[in-house]
């Protein structure tokens, strides 16, 4: 099945070329089925290309997904108005609905403490919301950890240099179905200057550590029913994302290092390969699939609680 998407939203045209299945809403209201209600709240600060990256992963299931995308009161500085105001929601305007499940993304604020963020209080009353109106949570990265500090008090730490490339990781709960398929030892990319504590995270008793890396730390986390689930890497990011960062920064003078185990003998002038792609997709996949699909209830406004 399809992703459910406006007919304009600029990810449509990138995902038909790549022979992803979109369907707008015209064509969605002939077809019977209740779709996956998937809210998105996308804090990045290019929200095109995100919106673009989270459609592909979304979009690869044979469920057929309606996604909808949510802001904060907050101007973007990349992002037009009308694009704003064409596609993004805010949370009076969704605060009444129920959804399936939810993405909460990352955001450039990781090096600020939450309650300096200018939007903290907004997320905060969204995080609370979303305990009764989403049945699972999906938090990335930034998202990640303001969801583990807001919910179970889990600090974020600061590195003491970033953390940025693409790291070997493996499944440390055997039983995990969100990583079933996965391999013994599988890729993602990072990019923070900061991470939580393994120590606070095993000690809680909700939590569960799923999957980590020797070099990256702990990577998934989730409650016991899979009503929230963090991801402290991005696997939404597509092959050239750290390439953009980084010579950004390289250009604008600013320090940064080789993204690790990234470009080919670490050489900036080769084009860099997706080694983390059908992780990626599996991942999304297996959420979608155990933890959305087969466990919200058919009437979606009768979500239990957390």
């Amino acid at each position: 099945m399809p992703i459910k998407i406006p007919k304009n939203l600029p990810a449509a045209k990138t995902l038909r070329d790549e022979n992803i299945f979109v369907m707008d809403i015209e064509r969605a209201l002939t077809q019977n089925i209740r779709p996956l209600r998937i809210l998105v709240l996308n804090l990045m600060p290019t929200k095109i290309t995100t919106e673009t990256q989270l459609a592909r992963l979304l979009g690869n299931t044979p469920i057929q997904i309606e996604m909808e995308l949510l802001t904060v009161h907050r101007t973007p500085k990349h992002t037009t108005k009308e694009h704003m105001l064409s596609f993004y929601k805010t949370f009076d305007e969704v605060k009444d609905a129920y959804f399936d499940g939810m993405v909460i993304t990352g955001a450039p604020v990781e090096q600020m403490a939450f309650e300096e963020v200018d939007y903290w209080e907004e997320l905060c009353e969204i995080m609370t919301w979303s305990r009764s109106h989403v049945y699972s949570t999906f938090h990335i990265c930034w998202g990640a950890q303001a969801g583990l500090y807001y919910h179970y008090g889990i600090e974020k730490l600061p590195l003491e240099k970033k953390l940025f490339g693409i790291f070997p990781h493996k499944v440390t709960h055997k039983g995990s179905i969100l990583f079933r398929g996965f391999d013994d030892v599988f890729l993602a990319p990072h990019s923070r200057h900061t991470t939580v504590s393994r120590e606070q995270i095993a000690a809680h008793p909700k939590l569960k550590i799923l999957a980590e890396s020797p070099e990256a730390g702990v990577y998934a986390i989730s409650t016991d029913a899979g009503r929230q689930i963090f991801i402290t890497g991005h696997a939404e990011y597509d092959a050239d994302t750290l390439a953009k960062e980084y010579f950004r920064d390289k250009e604008a003078g600013l320090p940064i290092d080789l993204p690790k185990n990234y470009f080919p003998d670490d050489d900036d002038t080769k084009t860099p390969l997706s080694t983390w792609r059908s992780g990626a997709n599996l991942l999304f996949s297996n959420w979608l699939n155990y933890f959305v699909y087969q466990a919200t209830p058919y009437e979606v406004d009768t979500i239990p609680p957390i």
